[in-house]
């Protein structure tokens, strides 16, 4: 059932890994399929992925199949499913950039690329709460049920995707984001779009 969608992870998990997107054994990726969900193994590392690094567990978080030991981040996934049906793949990484402004507690400037206003409109950031706790999917399931790419203070960042590699290209737009608006903060910091282009590039979509 999972066999091609296990391969994808595999790949874009090694390339997150490559591009520095999820180091070590932090972070975990899921895919939802029907009624049943995909998701990586606790301790498993995402650019390091083998066959044996696969759960697939139900939508109350129990074991079907594959490692008897699913992330311990998966309610968190399982949220991001309940909350959206167009979403079908989860990425949980604790990439450098959004991890450093998730450690300041505050979020990228908005509304200095286009292509972030476009795609993402802004990234909030969701209170702490400790890692695999009912708490935190309470604090950070606030907003996503409209932002596809979450902080989690003191954490790392939750983005959710229609397919594997949406999920992935979010995740690396996002950190480039985050990238590009710190070492702009070098220069004098970036300057905002005005308001008027802003509601220009929210209007394409």
């Amino acid at each position: 059932m999972f066999e091609r969608i296990k391969k994808e992870i595999t790949k874009y998990g090694k390339i997150a890994g490559q591009k520095d997107l999820t180091p070590g054994i932090s972070g975990n990726i899921s895919y939802r399929k029907s009624d049943k969900i995909l998701i990586t193994s606790s301790g498993s590392a995402n650019g390091y992925l083998k066959d044996k690094d696969f759960s697939v567990i139900d939508f109350d978080g129990n074991v079907i199949s594959g490692n008897k030991k699913p992330s311990t981040e998966r309610y968190l996934h399982i949220n991001f499913y309940e909350n959206r049906s167009d979403i079908n793949c989860v990425f949980h990484t604790h990439s450098p950039y959004l991890t450093a402004y998730a450690s300041a507690g505050i979020t990228p400037d908005d509304n200095i690329l286009p292509e972030i206003i476009y795609c993402f409109g802004k990234i909030p950031i969701a209170k702490y709460a400790t890692p695999g706790s009912v708490e935190l999917v309470e604090k950070t399931s606030v907003y996503l049920k409209d932002y596809d790419v979450v902080l989690m203070e003191n954490h790392g960042v939750v983005v959710g995707g229609t397919t594997v590699k949406d999920t992935f290209l979010k995740l690396e737009l996002a950190e480039a984001y985050a990238k590009t608006v710190l070492l702009s903060k070098f220069l004098g910091g970036a300057k905002a779009l005005s308001n008027a282009e802003v509601k220009k590039i929210s209007m394409l979509k």
